[in-house]
């Protein structure tokens, strides 16, 4: 404790260091106590499926005898090439803007009625706009990025919820949010706020699903750092915070899936940056991100 009081000399990282290992330990008693979905013969339904993250979470689900595949994605041309080179589930794919709800309604009713609700929903669909805020465009920038990044996961979930809570076994969702939807960010305010809702969302299904009986179905909300993929070309990572690799946090990803574990984030570390925020120290390693 002498040493920590040395190193977390402001009462707000003290706090965020206690927020955070109290947070540690429930979720490994939670994950000690949870029964974990095998995914031979489920069906999966990932968003942003067609390149990147989205891709290795299909090709993951393949590897490990999912029966269907069910990808979301913008890029029609991407998709086709999908179907062709994963082997062994059944693919479906469907071209769909997640920035419409429209486009959202009408392609899960077709999903329902095509395949039905799938076991395991991965929200992985996201965009970036890193500039300050005031530089943002209202349609193109902010209605868009709240729209694909905080209100697709919630319609999208709320299109299939029904038919999964009336269905027996293990069900999983996944949003992956982001480490910038627990600390702040320069030059990702718009980002940020996107990412603190679908947190706030995420976690919050969580306890509704866990208070309401529905304990077969496990919410997981994913909070990485910046990730070496196209959507952040250019980013410098935090001081001491390397950028992370697409294939490690999948991974780890697929692991939190199977056991249901409440909240993954990548590095654990992320919550302790809040407490710099306001102090002087905080300003100057900011200077090194965004």
């Amino acid at each position: 404790m002498v040493l920590c009081d040395s190193i977390c000399n402001t009462v707000q990282v003290r706090a965020a260091v206690a927020e955070l290992f109290d947070h540690l330990i429930a979720a490994m008693g939670e994950e000690r106590s949870m029964e974990t979905i095998n995914v031979r013969g489920k069906t999966l339904l990932i968003t942003g499926a067609a390149m990147g993250m989205g891709r290795l979470y299909a090709d993951l689900a393949a590897q490990d005898g999912a029966s269907d595949v069910i990808l979301w994605d913008i890029n029609g041309e991407l998709l086709a090439k999908a179907v062709n080179e994963i082997s062994g589930p059944k693919v479906h794919v469907y071209t769909v803007d997640v920035s419409s709800l429209d486009a959202i309604r009408t392609t899960a009713a077709r999903v329902l009625s095509d395949v039905g609700a799938p076991d395991v929903l991965i929200n992985n669909a996201g965009i970036v706009r890193g500039k300050y805020f005031w530089d943002h465009d209202h349609d193109a920038d902010i209605e868009l990025t709240m729209r694909i990044n905080a209100l697709a996961p919630m319609h999208i979930t709320r299109a299939f919820l029904p038919t999964m809570m009336a269905s027996p076994g293990q069900k999983r969702i996944v949003t992956i949010a982001s480490g910038a939807g627990l600390v702040s960010n320069p030059k990702m305010s718009l980002y940020a706020a996107s990412k603190w809702a679908a947190v706030g969302w995420s976690d919050s299904l969580r306890i509704e699903l866990a208070k309401t009986g529905h304990r077969n179905i496990k919410v997981t909300t994913v909070c990485p750092t910046y990730i070496s993929t196209g959507m952040f070309a250019g980013v410098k990572s935090i001081l001491l915070t390397p950028l992370l690799s697409p294939e490690d946090v999948v991974n780890k990803v697929w692991h939190a899936l199977k056991v249901g574990k409440p909240y993954l984030i990548m590095p654990w570390t992320t919550p302790t940056g809040k407490g710099t925020q306001g102090h002087p120290a905080g300003a100057r390693l900011g200077r090194f991100s965004g």
